[in-house]
């Protein structure tokens, strides 16, 4: 009996004991830690209209631009029903530097490269084929999706704001801003002397965002493992306006990035 109650001690013992060690490697006794996370990413378009944004296009005579003015030549498109944008999935990796102000609070950047997709969709009324010469026939789409295809660089900064360590458990805000620059290269935008319904969709090279989100420091032996989702937004308007069947009918661009993220420290 003395036996089994002495097993019992032991194990409850090391149990407790193990509870109490300071896991996660001692990260939040130092100044500064660094780690890095690995993100997956939808983003999509937040879509500010003009007022006359259903109006069909039509050909500039010896340009490359489009008018509303339907005596100028072709028609690029018909009438517009509907603009929209779906959420499109994207991935990052990036680095975390943290520093400690206090038990509840740090200061934290995530420098990271993003690779993300983002597309518009545009509805059109449908509109018979007309005869252009030569026996040759123009064809209307009914349906047209514009990919943006960005490569980013991101530096967010923000202010953490922890609860009290239960165990190896803690559970955190994250508030702050973002900013954004497009290091592709430039050939993807490139569409001089290209068509006016194959025209791309652009957006400004860099911007700001502000965040904010939500997650949780999980303690293990000698790392500590922080699942987090954020949402962010973009200040400003970060459309391209040039003179396009596609940049003409939106007054204003704005994106919305929801990410979920695993940072390891």
């Amino acid at each position: 009996m003395i036996k089994k109650l002495s097993l019992i001690l032991s194990l409850f013992i090391g149990s407790s004991t193990a509870f109490a060690q300071n896991w996660g490697g001692g990260i939040d006794n130092e100044d500064w830690s660094f780690g890095f996370n690995f993100q997956y990413i939808s983003a999509e378009y937040k879509i500010l209209k003009k007022e006359n944004w259903k109006s069909p296009f039509y050909e500039l005579p010896d340009s490359f631009g489009v008018s509303y003015d339907s005596t100028t030549g072709l028609p690029v498109t018909s009438q517009l029903n509907a603009i929209s944008s779906k959420p499109a999935q994207g991935f990052g990796l990036g680095f975390v530097i943290n520093r400690n102000i206090s038990e509840n609070f740090d200061l934290r950047a995530t420098p990271s490269l993003i690779f993300s997709d983002r597309i518009v969709s545009y509805e059109y009324e449908p509109k018979e084929s007309i005869p252009i010469g030569n026996g040759q026939m123009k064809n209307f789409e009914t349906q047209v999706d514009k990919k943006v295809q960005a490569t980013m660089f991101e530096f967010p900064l923000g202010i953490k704001v922890k609860s009290n360590r239960l165990n190896n458990f803690r559970a955190y805000w994250l508030g702050g801003a973002k900013y954004s620059i497009d290091i592709a290269s430039k050939k993807k935008t490139l569409d001089e002397g290209e068509a006016a319904i194959n025209k791309l969709l652009k957006n400004q090279r860099n911007y700001l965002s502000y965040e904010t989100g939500i997650g949780f420091d999980l303690y293990f032996e000698y790392f500590k493992m922080s699942p987090e989702i954020k949402l962010s937004y973009s200040t400003n308007d970060i459309l391209q306006h040039d003179n396009t069947a596609f940049a003409n009918p939106i007054d204003k661009l704005k994106l919305r990035q929801l990410t979920f993220s695993l940072i390891f420290q």
